[in-house]
């Protein structure tokens, strides 16, 4: 039995090892889905005990569910997410589904595993003697708990966010630390962004601003991905020095499955049918046939673990590795 589990466990170290490599080149970007926000939150045993402004992120049947009962959902299948969602902003106005929305995502929600482990990987690089300690972090959740986790490691970021709805829909957004948002309406002029200052956060579906609910944007109906579709190419929409980033880095998928088909959509418009250039990654606990095949034809191998193992595994080879360390 001893010998089965070594066995086992060797495939997974070789893989710990090539991501740690890849995070100290700064070749690595993190992708987080909604199953990110779930990092952590103890099991929940029958009914949900989720409830707007408690302490832990809904998931996204959960929202759903919210949403549902809110705007009185007829159909069956109420944890569809952007169906539900579409018959909101379709019966009631978008006004009202951002207004439900904000209750939501305008609460101190626990910082979890995962969030703490990025807002501190880049000082933790840095004690490392590592130079590309700063991150470019894709994200298709609404919430802020990331950005609170890089607050309170006192870790400067941009943020970056794209607009659904509004003067700027279509556009991505600038937000420099302490200062007033940017539009992005060149994006392949626009050189503000540089990982060289500071970590760049990049919320592509969006996001809840706690301050100015004016600036709030969420990708979340039909209607929102159909524009997605529809749109020539959203890799244009990017600023330049973060879609050249993009090009040349592995992707770490956290809180995926390409069950998920507003992941599905944003791999199909920014890397299109190509496969990814570089070998990329996808966290997922006990994944289905269909979605092992689905991440394999990208490229990118599945790690049959959970988040809250993965994170703590990095967290421990990061520590370990040598100062001053020359990635193999």
């Amino acid at each position: 039995m001893a010998g089965d589990a070594a066995a086992s466990a060797e495939p997974l170290d070789a893989h710990y090892k090539r991501v740690v490599d890849e995070i100290l080149a700064g070749r690595v970007v993190p992708f987080l889905g909604a199953g990110a926000s779930l990092c952590g939150r103890p099991s929940l045993g029958g009914e949900s005990d989720w409830v707007p402004g408690g302490a832990h992120l809904p998931s996204g049947n959960e929202l759903a569910t919210y949403l549902a009962s809110r705007f009185d959902y007829p159909d069956a299948d109420a944890q569809d997410l952007v169906r539900v969602s579409q018959f909101a902003a379709v019966m009631s106005g978008s006004g009202p589904l951002y207004e439900e929305l904000r209750v939501v995502f305008d609460a101190d929600y626990e910082v979890t595993p995962l969030h703490r482990f990025l807002a501190t990987l880049p000082s933790a690089l840095r004690s490392k003697g590592i130079e590309r300690s700063h991150l470019l972090i894709l994200t298709t959740n609404y919430d802020d708990v990331l950005e609170r986790a890089f607050r309170g490691a006192k870790e400067p970021f941009d943020l970056v966010t794209y607009m659904a709805d509004g003067d700027y829909r279509g556009l991505f957004v600038h937000w420099p630390p302490d200062d007033r948002p940017i539009p992005i309406e060149r994006p392949n002029e626009y050189k503000e962004l540089s990982l060289d200052r500071r970590t760049i956060i990049m919320k592509i579906h969006g996001a809840t601003d706690r301050e100015d609910p004016d600036w709030d944007s969420y990708v979340i109906t039909e209607d929102h991905y159909i524009d997605y579709l529809t749109r020539t190419d959203v890799s244009s929409l990017i600023p330049v020095t973060l879609a050249a980033k993009l090009r040349r880095s592995h992707f770490l998928f956290l809180g995926y499955g390409l069950r998920d088909w507003n992941l599905r959509v944003i791999l199909h418009r920014i890397w299109g049918a190509q496969k990814l250039t570089y070998k990329s990654w996808a966290v997922q606990l006990k994944p289905r046939s269909i979605e092992e095949e689905s991440w394999r034809k990208r490229d990118v191998d599945i790690v049959d673990v959970s988040l809250e193992a993965y994170v703590a595994a990095l967290a421990d080879r990061i520590g370990a590795s040598r100062p001053g360390l020359t990635p193999s």
